[in-house]
């Protein structure tokens, strides 16, 4: 890119989400100009202070106007549905947020010379594991219709990259998890999924006790074991990401994740020995589509990214996202 594109800014769609918000405030850290694009459906402004564009990505017209007005020299896209269990009972949904918006914000992209897209894949995409851990070279299989929009949406960025020359990266990351370590911004969805908030949401008494979905998979405790990344070490796989792209390499497809998983059991352990409360579990049957293991494999993006993650331990990731949510038990505004 010409020099003079160092001072437009990054464009985060999405950019007022869980993970959007965490790469927004590292990527103002490290000195960047950024707008953030978000309908707020789930996101919250709160978490930003940044310019922020109230668009929908299906509204072409906003959407052209706002490109029109920032004239980003990138754009980071985080915007998109993204329960697993409500993409299998109203895919409608889906294939509308995640694929049709995509396809708008390509051609907002295309028609106002922005040509460099780091995109938030998921290991989603890859559906059940036939070997663990999970290398980039595992057939991209999924199972679900969220899993099969993502894919779809990898698909259709690497079109756009042979016909138009769109410079890409698609980051597959596996467990999201944590919080700033300030405790400022973090983690707040409704409804909340996924365990560490779901088991730290008991430690504050908010619920009454944690289920534990199965305890006979075949792995050393009985329970599921997943590989949990932390968002702010997301956030810098972004970045990285961004600048290679803007330094010229090639398009960039590869996994973030530890290559270290934590069954729920341990989870839960850890949870315990953060917040010093007793956390009381149950256990209920196995839920449809959990597979025992999830694991990230390989050397890819500290190869491509020269990334590694630096807040890889449990306990960080446990003890950040309790932080947050002492901080704000009801999330960012009180419901």
């Amino acid at each position: 890119m010409p020099p003079q594109d160092s001072k437009r800014p990054v464009l985060v769609a999405g950019g007022a989400g869980y993970i959007g918000s965490h790469t927004v405030r590292h990527l103002v850290d490290h000195g960047d100009a950024v707008v953030v694009l978000d309908d707020l459906s789930s996101g919250h402004r709160e978490s930003i202070d940044v310019p922020l564009e109230v668009v929908n990505l299906g509204d072409r017209a906003a959407l052209d106007a706002a490109f029109a007005k920032h004239r980003p020299r990138a754009v980071i896209h985080f915007a998109a549905k993204c329960y697993v269990g409500e993409s299998v009972t109203e895919p409608a949904k889906y294939y509308e947020n995640n694929v049709h918006h995509t396809w708008c914000l390509l051609e907002a992209m295309r028609a106002h010379d922005c040509n460099a897209i780091v995109f938030s894949s998921t290991c989603a995409t890859y559906g059940d594991p036939l070997t663990v851990p999970l290398t980039e070279d595992h057939p991209q299989n999924p199972i679900s219709p969220y899993g099969r929009t993502k894919l779809h949406m990898e698909h259709m960025i690497e079109d756009y990259s042979r016909a138009y020359g769109l410079r890409f990266a698609a980051l597959r990351y596996f467990n999201a998890a944590g919080a700033s370590q300030t405790g400022e911004i973090g983690e707040d969805h409704d409804p909340e999924t996924h365990l560490i908030p779901l088991v730290l949401q008991v430690a504050l008494g908010q619920r009454a006790e944690i289920k534990i979905f199965g305890d006979d998979y075949p792995t050393p405790d009985g329970t599921c074991i997943r590989d949990y990344i932390h968002v702010e070490d997301l956030a810098l796989a972004h970045r990285l990401a961004l600048a290679k792209l803007e330094a010229g390499a090639p398009n960039i497809q590869c996994n973030l994740g530890t290559g270290t998983g934590f069954s729920v059991k341990e989870v839960i352990e850890t949870a315990r020995r953060v917040t010093g409360q007793a956390i009381p579990a149950s256990v209920e049957g196995r839920r449809a589509g959990d597979p025992p293991e999830l694991v990230s494999g390989g050397t890819r993006a500290y190869d491509l990214l020269g990334w590694k993650p630096q807040r890889a331990s449990i306990e960080d990731i446990v003890g950040d996202a309790w932080r947050f949510l002492e901080a704000h038990p009801n999330g960012y505004v009180a419901r």
